[in-house]
């Protein structure tokens, strides 16, 4: 089996090396293939990753190329782990939009939709060279934002499935608190990407035992804190939401404490450094402590995980993906996409049946992706009225002054990257 990782160069990498690594008996990957145009990372991390293998005793071979036709080339799945313009654009995305009063943030709001106009045109450009050498490989994507980048793979006829870790994270955390292994505990997860809630929390599979309730009565400030949400906005909800919905929930003071604090993107930026010097080390043959700070906890279990029901044949699993709404929420087009709970196996996921959901959460849902339709929309066509649109329609925005201050920045600040700007 070959695998091959778009951006592989990324510090991510390591954690995604170790997970395949410990999956190898489900996942007997021949060759690893790590591909960016970074060289001096890429060997960094190549060579390391070649040692994780090493120590865990796993037989596959890691490459690293700079060609990405050659590198996807026979390929069975290829995953997409790139930013476009690195940390600098990312710094940028949690900088401009602040100077309207509105959350800076990477994935959410103007900074969101910035990165979403950066990012679509080229992986539907890498897809196409995927479809070309490796036409029946799966792309799954981690790649934010991973919604609109999902759907924009699957409009262009691609077998796709988008991946996040937020589910991976409280599936682990709630694990913990109730004291029960992770393979125990299901999730009730529905919403899009970055906009979901946990409406149940299950013991042993979707038709369990549901310890919602129980995990509010005795931990609930403990999640809430994890949230850095008030314990009570989850006693009057009565579910769990993601830690994204606090841009929605607390706009207003998550604005006011970025802008009394150095940027995500500035943090990231230097412990990226950091970690670039650990990986030079030749007796490095481990993911360091330190990769655990940089984000995306559990990606590597995820991931792994969902190219073993794709590729494998173990039969269906359950796993929380992105993909095509087909009927599980009625109020949204078929061809929205989704984060739930589905069935996994070579054939895609297939979404579990979902509740009727409140409207306190369906509104916010039908809100959200009437602006990532918006939002694709003016990344594969381009132009300044379309990005106006997309951001008036945003609930984080919303408002005429707002949308054209923040439209006249996001082109400013995106120049290089928007041809059409």
């Amino acid at each position: 089996m070959k695998l091959a990782v778009v951006g592989g160069g990324s510090t991510y990498t390591p954690e995604l090396i170790d997970g395949f690594a410990r999956l190898r008996d489900a996942l007997p990957v021949g060759e690893l293939v790590l591909i960016d145009p970074a060289t001096e990372r890429l060997e960094l991390i190549g060579g390391l990753a070649r040692r994780i293998f090493a120590r865990q005793g796993h037989p596959g071979r890691v490459t690293t190329t700079t060609d990405l036709d050659a590198g996807v080339a026979g390929a069975d799945a290829v995953l997409l782990q790139l930013r476009v313009g690195g940390q600098a654009a990312r710094l940028q995305d949690e900088t401009w939009p602040l100077e309207c009063g509105c959350v800076g943030q990477e994935t959410t709001g103007a900074g969101g939709l910035a990165k979403a106009l950066r990012t679509v045109p080229v992986v539907l450009d890498i897809a196409e060279r995927v479809r070309r050498t490796s036409p029946d490989a799966w792309i799954i994507d981690f790649t934010n934002p991973v919604g609109i980048v999902t759907r924009a793979l699957l409009r262009a006829g691609h077998k796709a499935v988008g991946l996040c870790n937020v589910a991976i994270g409280l599936q682990r955390k709630f694990a913990a608190l109730l004291d029960l292994a992770p393979a125990d505990i299901h999730l009730d997860h529905v919403g899009l990407n970055h906009l979901t809630w946990e409406l149940g929390v299950r013991r042993g599979g979707p038709d369990g035992e549901d310890l919602l309730g129980t995990l509010l009565a005795t931990h609930g400030e403990a999640v809430a804190g994890d949230l850095r949400l008030p314990r009570a906005v989850l006693d009057r909800l009565g579910v769990v939401p993601s830690y994204y919905l606090r841009y929605f929930y607390a706009h207003d003071e998550v604005v006011r404490e970025l802008g009394t604090k150095p940027s995500r993107a500035a943090e990231v930026a230097a412990m990226e450094r950091e970690l670039l010097a650990l990986y030079g080390d030749p007796a490095l043959d481990e993911k360091p402590a330190l990769l655990a700070k940089r984000g995306g906890a559990f990606y590597s279990e995820a991931a792994a995980d969902l190219a073993a029901s794709l590729l494998g044949d173990g039969g269906p699993a359950l796993q929380v993906v992105n993909t095509y709404n087909n009927g599980t929420l009625p109020f949204l087009p078929d061809d929205a996409v989704i984060e739930v709970q589905a069935r996994v196996d070579g054939s895609g996921p297939v979404p579990l049946a979902v509740p009727r959901l409140d409207p306190l959460f369906s509104g916010l849902i039908a809100h959200v992706s009437a602006y990532e339709d918006l939002a694709l929309d003016a990344a594969l066509r381009g132009g300044r009225e379309r990005v106006f649109k997309a951001l008036l329609a945003h609930p984080l925005i919303g408002q005429f002054d707002l949308a054209e201050g923040l439209t006249d920045r996001l082109l400013a600040h995106n120049k290089e990257h928007l041809p059409w700007a």
